[in-house]
């Protein structure tokens, strides 16, 4: 009781600052920026890197996607070379989930001190940070609700998974987690997006429905990759910043997976560009 006390209160915290923040552009800005430093710094030490390189690739892509629009007139270069970013971070993901089926240590090219932090962990950031400003229309609607989502997903999995799971989901990697709190994960997040879309008009109900079931599948995929990495560095979390939840890492690790997947499907409705 004690333990899921503090989870929630350390939950609940971290919900009101990061809600609170997404209300002001600038603040929204802020406090990514200063999540995916927080990220970087718990990623690198599970890795055993020291190389900063990886920290100047974070901040230059950051702030660049950021301030794009102050310092440049044309949108259609940002467009382009968050396409191509994309398209690896998918790359990279995809690599990334085929390797949960492998008993193995992740293969080289998934270690490259480049490569994950740049396309796992920094990319992850700047998606969050492409949905939210959407162009020149910053809206703390679509991002909000999409944590939201991630939010009913996780506590739903961990609610059912921990009283009537049995059947584990990926046991060589992350034995608490059961293919029951994963359904249950998945269904409360649909109903979540029902209630979401009566709420804005931002997207249909269809639309929610399906960023929801990205949510919960990339989410839980998301979770399972970190938890690989933690396995292989020999340590249940990645930090110790949030009471109950362990890491920041361990707290963002579903968002910052999914966002590439919600991206490029807002993309394809033409929300985003």
């Amino acid at each position: 009781m004690k333990e899921l006390t503090t989870r929630a209160l350390s939950g609940l915290l971290f919900a009101t600052i990061l809600i609170g923040s997404l209300q002001l552009k600038y603040a929204c800005i802020a406090l990514f920026f200063i999540f995916g430093l927080t990220c970087l710094s718990e990623f690198n030490k599970l890795i055993h890197q020291k190389n900063t390189a990886s920290y100047f690739i974070f901040i230059v892509l950051f702030l660049t996607t950021a301030f794009w629009n102050n310092l440049f007139k044309s949108e259609e270069i940002l467009s382009e070379i968050s396409q191509i970013l994309l398209v690896i971070s998918l790359l990279v993901n995809l690599l990334l989930i085929r390797d949960l089926f492998s008993y193995k240590s992740l293969p080289t090219l998934l270690t490259n001190h480049f490569i994950n932090t740049t396309f796992y962990v920094s990319s992850g950031f700047v998606f969050l940070l492409l949905i939210a400003l959407n162009s020149k229309n910053y809206s703390a609607d679509i991002i909000m609700y999409i944590f939201i989502l991630i939010w009913i997903n996780d506590s739903f999995a961990y609610i059912v998974g921990k009283n009537i799971g049995k059947q584990k989901l990926f046991e060589s990697i992350s034995p608490k987690k059961t293919v029951e709190g994963f359904l249950a994960g998945v269904f409360f997040a649909a109903i979540g997006s029902y209630v979401i879309a009566n709420f804005t008009d931002s997207l249909s109900f269809t639309h929610w429905l399906i960023i929801s079931v990205i949510v919960s599948i990339f989410g839980t995929l998301g979770d399972l990759v970190e938890s690989k990495y933690k396995r292989q560095a020999g340590v249940k979390d990645s930090g110790k910043i949030m009471p109950g939840h362990g890491g920041l890492l361990d707290r963002l690790d579903s968002a910052i997976f999914a966002a590439p997947f919600i991206y490029l499907f807002l993309r394809i409705l033409n929300y985003v560009s």
